[in-house]
């Protein structure tokens, strides 16, 4: 039980959101009790005049948690003294009095009065955010074409997002397709695909993509801000609208970019979009969001953040937990297999940093299936897998060190957008022109060269 001390709307507030958790009783002064309904189903103690703590009758459960926010219900000179003396060892919440230094966790008004700012000035940005998004989609003619890209082999969380700009801009009458560069490969990602209906265009030539920009009245790009960088936008194309929760220098240029880092996962932050324009949510659309923001957090363990718990908390009420189970269990191919043998047999080992690389790399779904599953190995702390795809070495890295962020250090390595991503989870696709001086580099030697490189980068000598 939590036991709340103090009087009026900041009391019963507090009384309200106490009970979604635990049984609550608030001791209070009977002239201080307005008429609204965030008491009821509280115990409510109220008190003609402040009394002694010993002589309040309150329930005889034991609580908890004591928060005090008003001292004024007691007669007490000394309160912490005197909750102490009632309840041993129970933590209190509250005000630190003057004399006193038993408070578990003392409540500053600075303190309080930073927190509801800071609360405040979050809820009008999304509010801000999603009205001018939705304004900037209202004032397209019903019927536009509004072309939606995610970066090359989406993830999850492009995907999901992608679907969530896809229905926002339906709702306005107009009409959304989603396009991408690259492979859907990962099994993951395949089944997210086929299970939800996602409807997406792979574009390769390039007067596919002019075709498709040409005949676009508006273009979004989910879950990147950078046109060329590991995306088929032109490096000079200006999207309309940018969304990403990538930190980013100089904000993007775009009629509307709405780029919070504060949010661990695209998802997330369009999540809180629909939400504050009150839009439609099914099924079909929370699951895809919901698996957006799972695999952005590493299954939740990876800078999970306030926002990213909001939005997931909206989402949970129509999430299919049977769909989401489906998408995250499906079958894994044999070429995947083959894949983890060869990553067995050629990994090495030097100060928690695993190398694996391949010579021959079916797919770009055998990466990270390979490199999640190595990083939970005994003394790892960073993974890279490797392989050679059609000119290029594609990357796919973990850590564990917090010391570390990969995302920026291969970024800085192979710069133009040929590697990048999160603190904990990046990726790439480098040139072999970049590892290789002559023209005519075979696989091997592109393999050989990466690992050089990473060694290097990344400290691991590789004598294992």
């Amino acid at each position: 039980m939590y036991l709340l001390i103090g009087a009026g709307d900041p009391l019963a507030r507090l009384a309200s959101w106490c009970m979604r958790s635990r049984s609550t009783c608030v001791v209070t002064l009977a002239s201080s009790l307005e008429a609204n309904d965030l008491l009821d189903g509280c115990d409510v103690v109220a008190l003609p005049q402040p009394m002694p703590v010993d002589e309040v009758p309150t329930p005889a459960r034991h609580p908890s948690l004591i928060v005090v926010l008003d001292p004024t219900p007691i007669a007490d000179a000394h309160l912490v003294a005197a909750l102490n003396a009632r309840w041993p060892s129970v933590p209190i919440v509250g005000p630190e009095p003057e004399g006193e230094a038993d408070v578990a966790d003392p409540l500053r008004p600075q303190d309080l009065l930073l927190s509801a700012a800071k609360d405040r000035v979050r809820a009008q940005e999304r509010h801000t955010g999603a009205s001018v998004l939705d304004a900037h989609f209202a004032g397209l003619d019903e019927g536009s074409n509004v072309a939606i890209f995610c970066h090359d082999n989406p993830d999850p969380d492009a995907l999901a997002s992608a679907l969530a700009v896809q229905r926002l801009v339906e709702r306005r009458g107009l009409v959304g397709r989603i396009y991408h560069g690259g492979l859907i490969e990962h099994h993951q990602n395949r089944a997210m695909v086929q299970l939800l209906g996602i409807e997406v265009t792979r574009l390769i030539m390039g007067w596919e993509i002019a075709d498709v920009l040409a005949a676009a009245d508006a273009v979004v790009a989910v879950d990147f801000h950078q046109p060329g960088a590991n995306n088929v936008l032109p490096v000079d194309h200006v999207p309309n609208v940018i969304l990403d929760h990538h930190a980013v220098g100089d904000l993007p240029a775009a009629d509307v970019a709405i780029v919070h880092p504060e949010f661990s996962a695209t998802s997330s932050l369009v999540a809180s979009l629909m939400t504050a324009l009150d839009a439609e949510m099914d099924a079909v659309l929370a699951t895809a969001l919901a698996f957006g923001i799972r695999t952005d957090t590493l299954g939740f363990t990876r800078g999970v953040s306030p926002s990213d718990l909001r939005a997931l908390s909206w989402l949970n009420a129509w999430v299919d937990h049977d769909l989401l189970r489906q998408i995250e269990a499906p079958p894994r191919s044999r070429d995947a297999l083959a894949a983890f043998a060869e990553a067995l047999a050629s990994m090495e080992l030097e100060g928690g940093v695993l190398l694996a690389p391949l010579l021959h790399l079916p797919n770009r779904d055998a990466l990270a299936q390979v490199a999640d599953f190595l990083l939970a190995t005994e003394g790892v702390d960073t993974v890279v897998v490797y392989g050679p795809r059609q000119g290029r070495v594609i990357l796919s890295a973990r850590t564990r060190n917090s010391d570390l962020h990969l995302g920026r250090t291969l970024a800085g390595r192979f710069p133009e957008g040929q590697a990048g991503g999160h603190r904990s989870l990046a990726g790439g696709q480098v040139r072999f022109s970049g590892l290789v001086e002559h023209d005519a580099a075979e696989p091997g030697e592109a393999i050989a060269a990466m690992t050089l490189v990473l060694r290097d980068l990344l400290g691991g000598e590789g004598d294992e």
